[in-house]
């Protein structure tokens, strides 16, 4: 099942060749010899600009209007403002994108608020094994809440020193830096902590419901 509006005929085209593509690459990659490549997961190249990639839309939010609410399965249900994440301590770190169309940006700098803080604010109920992450362009994906633990996911504010910009998911995005970059969803709205998982956008469409680019887990 998916969440959201049905697919807009103009975007049909894009998904059917994603869904395609992710499809056709279940193989394995031979892995490169030289040290730099070998910094990479199995079937990645590296560029050195940072590709826009989308369902066509980009949500032209007000960072004054923004709203995060984290709902579900939680002691301490919370909607924040950008200003709220703003007073949570800042989180800081470097780290790689892994896209599963196959390229690979390096040593990206974020900033944001660690989804551990997160974690600590709302404090899951023991029964919540998964979250869902919308977002304000429809788009949806699943992720175990282990993910959230992990010591380099965050809610992104800034990239490169600068706020995000509204075509890379300004101006908040999750970030989980272990996993394909389909599971890191732009212009989050809501996070909700539930017992069950259940597909995203497209994880319904042939994903992998994990993602991890190590194991080439693209197509499920």
């Amino acid at each position: 099942m998916t969440d959201g509006p049905p697919i807009p005929a103009d975007r049909a085209k894009l998904v059917a060749a994603k869904t395609a593509w992710a499809r056709d690459r279940r193989a394995p990659a031979a892995r490169p010899s030289d040290p730099e490549s070998r910094r990479l997961p199995p079937g990645q190249h590296r560029v050195r600009d940072w590709p826009v990639l989308d369902l066509g839309t980009h949500p032209n939010l007000n960072p004054k209007d923004w709203r995060l609410s984290v709902e579900g399965l939680v002691a301490a249900p919370t909607v924040l403002s950008l200003a709220d994440l703003e007073s949570i301590p800042p989180f800081e770190v470097t780290a790689d994108i892994h896209c599963v169309t196959a390229w690979s940006r390096l040593d990206n700098r974020w900033r944001g608020v660690s989804t551990r803080d997160l974690i600590a604010e709302v404090r899951p109920r023991d029964d919540a094994r998964f979250v869902i992450v919308k977002s304000h362009d429809g788009y949806t994906t699943n992720l175990s809440v282990d993910w959230l633990y992990e010591p380099d996911t965050l809610i992104a504010t800034h990239w490169e020193g600068r706020p995000l910009t509204r075509e890379h998911g300004g101006p908040v995005r999750l970030v989980v830096p272990a996993l394909y970059f389909w599971k890191s969803a732009k212009w989050i709205r809501s996070i909700r902590f539930v017992a069950q998982d259940v597909k995203g956008f497209w994880e319904a469409r042939g994903y992998h419901g994990v993602g991890d680019p190590w194991k080439e887990q693209r197509y499920g």
